[in-house]
């Protein structure tokens, strides 16, 4: 079970990753065959499901993404704990944004669901 001293570093290492634009540093926060779940997938992917396996294959959409907005910025607001998995809700170039990430044993992301506000 993940703790709140890991929650809280694993949310400034993942906002100060983003916040570098390093592809390498964010990628390194996840397993070789994480899931990944995102409405912008299917915009920016092209993939209907919104859902991409693998960090080949999100890495790439990542690195598109970070293309299409070179001045990504992301501002934690705040860091929810649950079980083997917490949540980051923060800011970014879309307005209010929350990740739901899923932990393995060795602490690496397995899954992960990106939610942004509507309007």
């Amino acid at each position: 079970m993940i703790d709140q001293a890991f929650s809280e570093d694993f949310a400034r290492e993942w906002i100060d990753s983003w916040n570098s634009h390093d592809l390498s540093r964010i990628l390194s926060h996840y397993s070789e065959d994480f899931e990944m779940s995102s409405p912008l997938i299917v915009q920016i992917a092209g993939e209907p499901s919104g859902k991409l396996k693998g960090k080949a294959a999100v890495g790439a959409y990542w690195k598109k993404a970070l293309q299409l907005v070179p001045d990504l910025r992301f501002e934690r607001l705040e860091t929810l704990l649950g079980v083997n998995s917490l949540t980051v809700y923060y800011k970014s170039a879309r307005g209010l944004s929350a990740e739901v990430f899923h932990f393995g044993p060795d602490r690496k992301v397995v899954r992960a669901y990106a939610h942004y506000a509507i309007g």
